[in-house]
């Protein structure tokens, strides 16, 4: 009986450790049912499931992932994710770990954002969502100070994040061009040789006439398309309303997936100008709200696009927001995945992203800034948001309980103050 007993376990075991494309979305579905906190947090999940539990991955294979995953666009557990997906199963265990890690967070943001039109004109959810957004700008500035600690030693650093600060505050500089801006200057100090250089030049010529062709066959589409456009108008007005504004919402979700280094935070500003003072689809008031929704949501903070996206184009508009947002993210990195040595040693990538992180803590700055303007009211705001600063840097408890707890303190007080 006790040899079954200990055939089956270590049978049992090896099933286990087997990764099936199922097995795969099933333990990632878990972590992002569960995976509140972001970052650390969740990365630590996902390391005691590969490696710990299922045995997928050695530490070093684990340590490898998160190195790729943060060199790249997007969130690094996303990209973790989709890197241990690829190792173990190809683009098909991507796709299954991918879909299980954002699938929880994405139904719960949905259901938030049904329930969001219903209550958010009651006294006492507003100011729990006052809160909310007093505890995220304090994330948002704590998350800059820690990057900022290790990252801006040299002062071409300390000048690269405050005129990224400037530009998006000041000029409304998009994060797009922001990225790309940092990341020459990066390549331009890193690289000493004038050969180097001229190559860069060469390179931004290319880009150049690329774009310039690819503005030109845009053009002939959008000819093209408006042509067919008027067709169908005339035939189903409604139908066609609805694929032009998920086709804008996709777009812009691409855009933003594209250059989100540095994580969800970063791509605040510049989600803000699109949804908000471009199209008009949120008020400054709901993007803040969205936000808090997004950081007291499990998974990662680009899920805000599934708020975003519901409000625009129904459950539809929530599906197509959040597999644009992510799908840049989930390319790229299983095609370093298949490179991976070549990526990490190119030195002129290396360059371009540490011409980049410093611009990312001014782009966070940025992202407070732009929150606090909209979310936080008053001095009990203010006073919250110094509060939970204090707590994240003294205590480092996980940013659910402390945004959570804030919401709830400034419900509390508003039954005495208003």
């Amino acid at each position: 009986m006790r040899r079954r007993v200990r055939f089956t376990r270590r049978k049992i075991e090896r099933i286990s450790r087997t990764a099936t494309l199922g097995g795969l979305f099933l333990s990632f579905f878990k972590i992002g049912l569960v995976g509140f906190g972001g970052g650390i947090a969740v990365l630590a999940m996902i390391r005691n499931v590969t490696v710990r539990k299922r045995r997928w991955l050695t530490d070093s294979e684990f340590v490898e992932a998160v190195a790729l995953a943060q060199s790249l666009p997007g969130t690094s557990a996303g990209n973790s994710v989709t890197y241990i997906g690829v190792r173990l199963r190809g683009w098909r265990g991507a796709f299954a770990a991918m879909s299980g890690f954002i699938l929880p967070s994405m139904l719960m943001m949905i259901l938030l954002a049904i329930m969001y039109k219903h209550v958010r004109d009651l006294s006492g959810t507003q100011r729990f969502f006052h809160g909310l957004n007093g505890a995220v700008v304090a994330l948002i500035l704590v998350t800059a100070w820690r990057m900022g600690r290790n990252i801006l030693t040299r002062r071409w650093q300390w000048l690269l994040a405050v005129l990224s600060f400037l530009a998006v505050a000041i000029l409304n500089a998009t994060v797009l061009e922001i990225v790309f801006a940092a990341g020459l200057i990066g390549i331009y100090i890193d690289s000493f040789a004038e050969k180097q250089w001229r190559q860069w030049r060469n390179l931004r010529t290319i880009v150049a006439r690329r774009r310039a062709r690819i503005r030109t066959r845009l053009a002939k589409q959008r000819r093209s398309k408006t042509f067919r456009s008027i067709t169908v108008f005339a035939l189903a007005m409604p139908i066609a309303a609805k694929l032009s504004l998920l086709i804008t919402l996709a777009a812009i979700c691409l855009r933003m997936g594209s250059v989100t280094f540095g994580g969800g935070l970063v791509m605040i500003p510049l989600i803000e100008s699109e949804v908000v003072d471009t199209h008009h689809w949120l008020t400054h008031q709901e993007f803040a709200d969205a936000t808090a929704l997004g950081q007291i949501t499990p998974g990662p903070v680009l899920i805000t696009a599934t708020f975003v996206g519901y409000r625009v184009a129904g459950t539809l508009g929530a599906l197509v927001a959040t597999i644009s947002i992510f799908l840049p993210a989930f390319l790229m990195t299983i095609a370093a995945a298949s490179s991976l040595r070549r990526f990490r040693n190119n030195e002129q990538v290396q360059a371009f992203l540490r011409g980049i992180a410093p611009a990312v803590v001014g782009l966070l700055v940025a992202a407070a800034l732009s929150i606090g303007r909209s979310g936080i009211h008053s001095w009990v705001g203010l006073s919250i948001m110094l509060l939970a600063m204090f707590t994240l840097i003294r205590f480092r408890p996980n940013p659910f309980w402390v945004i959570f707890g804030a919401g709830m303190l400034r419900f509390i007080i508003g039954l005495f103050i208003a």
